[in-house]
């Protein structure tokens, strides 16, 4: 049904292109568009079009000021007088794509809580919906937030640029279950963080519909999850938006994507809707993927009251490749390891918020929500299955005989041996959210005061099971139709988890002087995880946690000059395990990762403790010409009883709390406006380590020690109970995580060469990162790498636009996630494949490769 929604859109918007496009050809003597960043308020479908002043000839006198005009809509402008002069172009210098939303920065996830930035005692970053749209839509969300934010940069743990990961500060948000979830993500004030696992998928959202993107830092309301910050995303609606647009573009790769919005006002009411499908074949092997996704809104305003209903509905099918040996890549880096590997999403949310204003101090605020996520991933795998040493005509798998669903023994199959995993799981949640803000003053003194409370609930059903394969050429692995119902790593499993989130939380910001302004806030967590075996076999699962924290904050801002102001925080914020850490913690019944659970000791909530301390300023010419943005900022994050994975061989691993990490460090960044041109630069030094002892099972990391340690699949002395002594890593304090480089930087331009042409680019770059496997810091780096990205646009009549981009445009080989493979395992996967052979694989090394060189066009079209 879904499906047959977004064909209907994309026919009907194809159906209205041609006489469209036959009146934007007959209206050629309209004033010219030119793209030019956002403004804060409401846009018309323009908002890359800044204005273009004409200055006519004027009667023998002296003539006024040149004058700057700026229309909310194209019109027809009436045949000029004879000009003396070519026209000036101009480019509106109030609007600034880097800069802060009018209303100021949200002190929660909901609406009425904004405060100046000036009064923000903590590390801030937004990105407009104009970033997506000078992108034309095409790069991901993760993409366009790597360029902006300093401490932020993007992971690809997948190998699919729709599902990467984001890392902010050296803190995770992933779609991938069994990632640390370090970041709170809200979308108009509903946490997106799904039920079982904390994931993020942000490939539900339609990016034409992002209005901006907040990520904040140092702040406990935001709830759970929120170590290293919270990202708050606000979605257009009628009062914010006001026409019709089309947006289509292909190219490298069978990418084909298209888009459409529609926003309108009549009155108090107003509506919104977008849709936007992408069918992408991928740069690797099996990495196809399609994407289907809409929102839409339904809105009410007056001078007290806005309410709004709104959905956000997807269904995508993506191919997630992950990493490959680094043999494997150098003979073809197309070239996957093990496939099928694929991830089908659903999502439906529809939603209701609404504010209304009591008096001109109190605004009560509230959010209700409703979440359905279905979810189904397919994983091939080297299988530990093999011939049973007293008979080689069954499998056994660690020693101990396999069996099928029916308990039979399984023979054993001609061929090299794998594994299908499959895993699915279903998620209902729903949640809601009051907030009352009071700006009266307090002591004749400036003070807003937030107080709220927040409920989530979710009901998951989750389900795994693993089917005996044989290896065919390219890593491709055929299912045989024999599932295993045993031993119990691998028996089918079937659990209901039952979440239950409780938050009461409050900030107050009191202007002590008129430059020095004082803030102190805190949340309550409370949280409830209720786990419950449904198929009878394994009753030590049922159980239930509960963890509670209370996390403070306070602060002080103080304007040094009228555009410099210096801030200083510290925060505190908790974390509770998920029921995927939570049924998968037992060291002598490691799991699947990502796949099978088992009955488990509890685990210890994580916490954060946050200090930061920065300078931030604007300055505008006299002239208002010219706009200089910048900021420069210290943090030190603290974690307590960090859960980390402790992997036992290539797929099978357990959560545990591991250590004490420090993530620390600097960030600065740099934002310039002029008539033509706008730029950005952003830097960012982050030293994440260890800070307590550890040892690590790394069993395919060519450092690690044959020795007993007290990790993986031990009995009662430590010794692993089949294959002798374990391959540990000695963790000491100092080491660095994986997966963290310590400098990042970015930087970009747009140049209006014509009033109607436009060219641009931008630069990522970060340093090496050591391997995840390798905590003990003794491997090779995976290199750094920078990659230069180009766009253009064209701007033929005021309704139709054409554009270009060109991403990694030097062809740059790099990696984006590295990790190590088991190499005898690999090597019988190898002699299913002709071109390789037997014993090709001779380094355990193995990594996601970004993608390469792609170029992009496509239109865009105002329907009004």
């Amino acid at each position: 049904m879904t499906e047959r929604l977004f064909s209907l859109g994309i026919l009907l918007c194809g159906m209205l292109f041609v006489p469209v496009a036959a009146h934007a050809q007959a209206t050629d003597t309209e004033q010219q568009e030119v793209e030019a960043p956002a403004t804060d308020t409401v846009t018309d479908g323009e908002v890359e079009v800044p204005p273009v002043e004409v200055i006519q000839e004027q009667p023998p006198v002296a003539p006024p000021p040149p004058r700057v005009t700026t229309a909310p809509r194209p019109a027809p402008i009436p045949a000029p007088a004879p000009v003396v002069q070519p026209p000036i172009e101009v480019v509106d210098f109030d609007n600034d794509f880097v800069g802060f939303p009018v209303g100021g920065v949200p002190m929660s996830p909901y609406p009425g809580s904004e405060i100046p930035l000036k009064k923000v005692p903590s590390g801030t970053a937004y990105v407009s919906g104009q970033e997506f749209a000078r992108q034309k839509y095409i790069d991901s969300i993760q993409t366009v937030l790597e360029q902006r934010v300093p401490s932020l940069i993007v992971d690809d743990l997948q190998g699919n640029s729709f599902q990467t990961n984001i890392q902010y500060r050296g803190f995770e948000s992933s779609p991938v279950q069994g990632v640390a979830q370090g970041l709170a993500v809200y979308q108009n004030g509903i946490r997106i963080n799904e039920s079982f696992g904390d994931i993020v998928n942000y490939d539900f959202l339609p990016e034409v519909a992002i209005q901006d993107i907040g990520v904040v830092s140092g702040n406990p309301v935001y709830g759970l999850n929120a170590l290293g910050g919270a990202i708050t995303i606000q979605m257009k609606d009628g009062f914010t938006y006001h026409g019709a647009e089309l947006t289509t573009s292909a190219g490298s790769y069978g990418r084909v994507q298209g888009s459409a919005e529609i926003g309108m006002q009549s009155g108090n009411w107003a509506v919104y809707y977008a849709a936007e499908r992408i069918s992408d074949d991928g740069y690797r092997d099996f990495s196809a993927s399609q994407i289907r996704r809409m929102y839409g809104d339904i809105g009410f305003k007056n001078s007290k009251t806005e309410i709004h209903a709104n959905v956000t509905v997807a269904n995508n099918d993506v191919g997630v490749t992950a990493s490959a040996p680094v043999q494997l890549l150098s003979f073809d880096r197309e070239r996957t390891f093990t496939s099928p590997q694929t991830t089908a999403n659903e999502m439906v949310m529809p939603s209701i918020t609404a504010s209304y204003n009591v008096n001109d101090d109190i605004t009560v605020s509230g959010v209700a929500y409703y979440r359905h996520f279905k979810q189904s991933h397919l994983d091939g795998n080297i299988s530990e299955a093999e011939p049973c040493d007293d008979d080689e005509d069954i499998l056994c798998m660690e020693g101990e005989e396999a069996f099928d669903l029916s308990g039979n023994a399984i023979p054993t199959p001609a061929g090299e041996l794998g594994s299908i995993d499959s895993t699915g799981q279903t998620a209902n949640s729903w949640g809601t959210a009051a907030q009352l803000v009071n700006r009266k003053d307090l002591f004749n003194h400036g003070n807003q005061f937030l107080i709220g409370a927040s409920y989530d609930q979710g009901d998951v059903d989750f389900n795994a099971q693993s089917e005996l394969a044989v290896f065919q050429p390219r890593f491709v692995v055929k299912g045989t139709g024999t599932y295993f119902g045993g031993p119990d790593e691998v028996a089918p499993k079937d659990i209901n988890t039952q979440n239950k989130y409780f938050g009461l939380f409050f900030s107050d910001t009191f202007d002590a002087t008129d430059r020095l302004s004082l803030t102190v806030g805190g949340r309550y967590n409370y949280a409830s995880i209720e786990l419950k075996d449904l198929t009878g076999e394994d009753p030590a699962l049922d159980g239930t946690n509960v963890y509670e924290r209370f996390n403070p904050a306070a602060g002080l801002t103080y304007q040094l000059t009228p555009n410099v102001t210096a801030y200083g925080g510290y925060s505190e914020a908790n974390r509770a395990p998920v029921p995927a850490e939570l049924a998968c913690a037992d060291p002598k019944r490691p799991c699947l990762i990502e796949s099978f659970l088992v009955a488990d000791p509890p685990l210890d909530q994580v916490v954060s403790n946050t200090w930061e301390a920065g300078l931030r300023g604007e300055r505008i010419s006299k002239a208002g010409t010219e706009r200089l943005m910048w900021n420069f900022g210290l943090f030190r994050t603290y974690n307590n009883n960090d859960i980390v994975t402790v992997v036992t061989n290539s797929t099978r691993g357990y959560f545990q709390n591991g250590a004490d990490t420090l993530r620390q460090g600097i960030e600065a960044g740099l934002s310039y406006q002029a008539e033509r041109w706008q730029a950005y630069a952003n830097y960012s030094y982050i030293r994440a380590t260890y800070e307590s002892s550890l040892i690590v099972n790394s069993p395919d990391n060519p450092s690690a020690e044959e020795e007993i340690c007290d990790a993986g699949d031990f009995d009662d002395e430590g010794d692993d109970d089949d294959e002798g002594e374990l391959a540990c890593v000695h963790v000491r304090p100092g080491d660095r995580l994986p997966g963290v480089p310590l400098h990042r930087f970015k930087a970009g331009m747009d140049y209006w060469v014509t009033p109607k042409w436009k060219i641009g680019g931008d630069v990522t770059a970060a340093s090496s990162q050591y391997l995840f496997g390798d905590e003990a810091n003794q491997q090779p780096q995976l290199g750094g790498y920078w990659r230069l990205d180009l766009h253009t646009s064209y701007q033929i009549t005021p309704r139709i636009q054409i554009f270009a981009l060109a991403n990694n445009v030097l062809d740059q080989e790099y990696g984006l996630f590295g990790t190590f493979f088991n190499l005898e395992g690999g090597n019988e996967g190898a002699e299913a494949d002709p071109a390789l052979g037997e014993d090709f694989f001779t380094n355990p090394r193995t990594y996601t490769p970004a993608p390469p060189a792609v170029i992009y066009g496509g239109a865009k079209i105002k329907l009004w």
